[in-house]
């Protein structure tokens, strides 16, 4: 009889991550998965499933928005009861959300053992609701897929030393897989077609952290910046910033910024092609951080650290913060970065981590 494993996921990065693994996995085991409804809305959530052809969820959760605590107390006592009635062998819990801890404390209390996807990643901010989920998650967890090597010396700094695997990033593989997909897709499909756009002449924003979206003074310093680059910028909005912009009112000031141009949360593939294409990408997401990378893209980070230090280290990367005038100043002259070293393996992760996973349950 298969082992069973329950997968937990509930927002976009954690739909990205799985996609290539859930697959693999389920050659040799009983998968579950459980979708807490973290990202609810049809652009974060159901969008992805159907583009990523990701399995089919057996248990959504439906927990929406909330306060940190709410969200991750319901979380957990939905997910208790899930693993309860399922009796899974593993569980694997992806990234830094509320989804992630959530699941870690809950398998964790119950005994079950805990597989987390991107261990490693710090920040040292503990202000940050991520670094914290991530922090308690890798402590807790029983098997730990790094994404990178730094990842996993920094686990093994803060004394975690067994079971940690570099296994290179899952969103590299998918990302790899998409591009090739890509290639051969017709031009009236393309976005970059839909939107009008001329290939590196546009930037591309996305701002949807709580320190940038539920700070007036950041989300000012960010939309003054924005107001004064003189491109087109290309913002498709995250649910939570919108919220934001309503409840500061800030909307109007928006609506009068000329060079920006707003649009809804784009699906994968639509994502990759404008970041492909972007001239400049502007970010607080460190899972965008990241795709910029791998796509040889400058990129200002909107925030003062980052979790993934080697593309600031060779120069792809800058932190700004929201700083206005440092945004202005490298959007205008960017420093030509030192390389482009491949630190995010080669793109076979996800069977990496899915033979880990069956040495293990089936010793």
């Amino acid at each position: 009889m298969k082992k069973k494993i329950l997968s937990i996921i509930g927002a976009r990065p954690q739909f990205i991550k799985t996609a290539l693994l859930s697959w693999e996995l389920r050659k040799d085991f009983q998968e579950v998965v459980l979708h807490t409804g973290q990202h609810y809305d049809l652009n974060m959530s159901d969008v992805f499933f159907r583009d990523l052809k990701l399995p089919k969820v057996k248990y959504n959760l439906e927990v929406g928005s909330g306060t940190q605590a709410r969200q991750t107390a319901q979380m957990m006592e939905l997910i208790e009861f899930v693993i309860k009635r399922e009796k899974p062998d593993l569980t694997i819990i992806y990234g830094d959300t509320n989804s992630t801890i959530a699941g870690a404390l809950a398998s964790t209390k119950l005994h079950i053992p805990v597989a987390h996807v991107e261990a490693g990643m710090r920040s040292y901010n503990r202000r940050m609701p991520e670094e914290i989920n991530r922090v308690v998650s890798d402590h807790i967890s029983d098997l730990l897929f790094c994404s990178t090597r730094s990842s996993a010396e920094i686990l093994k700094k803060e004394g975690i030393k067994k079971n940690v695997f570099f296994v290179g990033d899952v969103m590299y593989d998918l990302q790899l897989k998409t591009l090739h997909d890509l290639s051969s897709e017709l031009s009236d499909s393309n976005i970059i077609n839909k939107l009008d756009l001329v290939p590196k002449k546009y930037l591309l924003a996305t701002v949807h952290r709580q320190e940038n979206t539920d700070e007036r003074e950041n989300l000012q310093n960010i939309l003054r910046a924005f107001e004064k680059i003189e491109e087109t910028i290309i913002y498709p909005i995250h649910p939570r910033t919108r919220k934001f912009l309503k409840l500061q009112r800030l909307e109007t000031w928006v609506k009068k910024i000329k060079n920006l141009k707003i649009i809804n949360p784009t699906n994968y593939q639509e994502t990759i092609q404008l970041e492909q294409n972007a001239r400049m990408i502007l970010t607080d997401s460190g899972g965008i951080q990241k795709e910029a990378y791998m796509a040889k893209v400058p990129c200002l980070t909107l925030r003062n650290e980052t979790e993934w230090t080697e593309t600031v280290t060779s120069g792809w990367n800058h932190l700004v913060g929201t700083n206005v005038e440092k945004i202005l100043k490298l959007t205008k002259k960017f420093p030509k970065p030192k390389g482009h070293a491949n630190f995010l393996g080669k793109g076979d992760a996800y069977l990496k981590i899915a033979e880990i996973i069956k040495k293990t349950l089936y010793p």
